[in-house]
This record gives structure tokens, C-alpha cells and sequence, in this order.
């Protein structure tokens, strides 16, 4: 099966969750907006993390910013919530730009690590800003419309997923996959790496800020712990990689999978849900640590092999 043809079915599918709110009953209406956002985060750390080898816990910051944003502009200045979403991603943007200079030019842990502070580091400075409502928060205007939160999530989901199926065929793309495989390589060969890495910094910055602001109105309340929460980061990341880091529909279906596999969990038998959950990542990352994606393409040539060849391969 091609990308294209991949593509296809996947826009299908996508229609046909467009009509989930109009036939599902609102529980289920909920858990996908949920879903959905998760989706999109996974979706957006596959840019930095997936094509360009950057395991960025820094996400979590845009989503923050762009969460802020939104209620900033609706609670403090009376905007509509469409320029809210605006000034959101121009917060998460201007902060990819100013701080992907000097983030991006650390490798490895040092990056990983540099990203991980600036979560705490962001939420310090938003408690003490009055605009930013301290400590307490924000109080969003309370809208009753999960219809329109599913369907504006939904279609977040499906540009982030376009945007990644244009990157793995332009020359940006093919730049970021070059500085995943071999960075010193990518430069010698021409490819400007400094700023194919701030682009896609801040192009991941530009999803998640949008989910931020969808998921900040939707729950009509903000506060600093839970904007700029690391778990979230964490989250998307092993739905990235059990879906598939690098790949186009990959993140998209580790979410699904992950979030439906939890919830089950939680409903049925809600004490050890974590637990099963956690055991279900690490089973994964045994034995398919290239996510599902890689798993349909190759599981017909290999068979059961597919298993134990990614143990011996990696020397688990």
C-alpha cells in the first residue's frame, strides 16, 4: 500500500468520524475531542521528533502557550476566540524562534534535558504574571458545544497529518530526515541544519498551541500546572513511537489505539489501569520499538520473526 493510497483511506476515515458527534452519545463525543488533540500533540512532536531526531520535551510548552493565549485574548481583552487561537500560535512561534537558536545547537540527552526545564521554567513565569491570572488561573467563557470542539479537533488532526504527508515529500522533509539519519553528513552536503531545525521547532510549536487553545476553551479553565504539564509530553511521545516515529499515519494511530486501550482500562478495571497500561508500552517498545506502522509494512515478509528479530537486533 502506498503513502498515497494510505493517505486516502485515511481522509475516508475521516469523514466518516465527522459524523461521530451527530450519532454518538456525548460521553463518546468527549473522549474523542480528548482523542483527537492527543492525536494532533503526537502528530506535531513527530516533526521534531519523528523526521528530524529531536526528542523534544519541550511540546508541552507550546501546548501551554498556545492555551494561554487563547484565554489571555477571550478573558483579559474580550477577543473572539479565533484571534485567541491566533495569538497563541504567534506566542508558541515567537518562542520556538528565540529559543531554538540555542535549544537546537545541543544533541541527544543535552537537548532532551534543556527542553525538559523549560516546562518548569515556563510555568514560574506564568504564575507570577497578573495577565496570565497567577497561580489561580483563567475562567473561560463557558460554551456548551462539543460538537463544534470534536469537529475543530478533527480537523486540526487532519492538517497536522497533510502537513506531515507534505514533509515526507518536499525537500524540507527530506532535509529533516537527513538531519535524523546523519547531521554532520546533512551539513557537508548543504543542507542549512540550524535552520531546518528552528522551521520545524516551530511548525511543531504551531499544532500543538492549536490544540492548547481547542482543549483551554473547551475546559473553560486554565492554571500553570496542568498548561504546562510534562506528563502531557510524555504522552505524546510514547503515542509517537508506538504508532510509529517518522512515519505519516503512525502517531495518529498509536493515539487512537493508546487512548482507547486506557480508557477500557480505566472503565473495567480502573485500580490497575496504569499498571496494564505502562506494561502495554513496554511490551511495545520490546518488541516493535519502530511502532506499528512498521509492524503492518513488514509483518508479511517476516511473520512472527518480525518479534524476535527486534529483540536480537537491538540486543534486548
Amino acid at each position: 500500500m502506498t503513502a498515497r493510497f494510505g493517505l486516502i483511506i485515511a481522509l475516508a476515515v475521516a469523514a466518516l468520524l465527522a459524523l461521530v458527534p451527530w450519532v454518538a452519545s456525548p460521553v463518546l463525543v468527549q473522549f474523542g475531542i480528548t482523542t483527537l488533540l492527543l492525536a494532533t500533540l503526537a502528530q506535531g512532536w513527530n516533526i521534531i521528533g519523528g523526521y528530524t531526531g529531536y526528542a523534544s520535551f519541550g511540546n508541552s510548552v507550546f501546548y501551554g502557550l498556545g492555551s494561554y493565549g487563547t484565554a489571555i485574548a477571550m478573558v483579559q481583552w474580550n477577543l473572539p476566540f479565533g484571534v485567541g487561537l491566533a495569538f497563541g500560535v504567534v506566542l508558541s512561534v515567537a518562542f520556538a524562534l528565540l529559543l531554538g537558536l540555542p535549544v537546537l545547537r545541543l544533541r541527544g540527552h543535552y537537548f532532551a534535558i534543556a527542553t525538559l526545564a523549560l516546562a518548569q521554567v515556563m510555568t514560574a513565569v506564568v504564575s507570577n504574571l497578573q495577565i496570565a491570572g497567577r497561580n489561580t488561573g483563567l475562567v473561560l467563557p463557558l460554551l456548551n458545544g462539543d460538537k463544534l470542539f470534536y469537529e475543530l479537533s478533527l480537523g486540526l488532526l487532519v492538517l497536522a497529518t497533510l502537513t506531515v504527508f507534505w514533509l515526507s515529500r518536499s525537500r524540507f522533509g527530506f532535509g529533516l530526515i537527513a538531519i535524523r539519519e546523519n547531521e554532520d553528513a546533512a551539513a557537508s552536503m548543504g543542507v542549512n541544519t540550524t535552520l531546518y531545525k528552528v522551521l520545524a521547532f516551530a511548525l511543531a510549536g504551531v499544532f500543538s498551541a492549536l490544540a492548547g487553545g481547542i482543549h483551554a476553551y473547551w475546559i473553560t479553565f486554565i492554571d500553570p500546572v496542568s498548561a504546562f504539564d510534562i506528563s502531557l509530553n510524555v504522552k505524546m511521545i510514547i503515542m509517537a513511537v508506538f504508532g510509529g516515529p517518522g512515519s505519516i499515519l503512525g502517531p495518529a494511530i498509536g493515539a487512537f489505539v493508546l487512548s482507547a486501550i486506557s480508557e477500557v482500562l480505566s472503565t473495567e478495571v480502573s485500580t490497575i489501569a496504569s499498571l496494564f497500561f505502562g506494561a502495554v508500552v513496554i511490551v511495545a517498545v520490546v518488541f516493535m520499538p519502530r511502532g506499528l506502522a512498521d509492524l503492518v509494512r513488514r509483518i508479511r515478509k517476516t511473520g512472527w520473526r518480525y518479534f524476535s528479530e527486534n529483540v536480537k537486533s537491538h540486543r534486548l
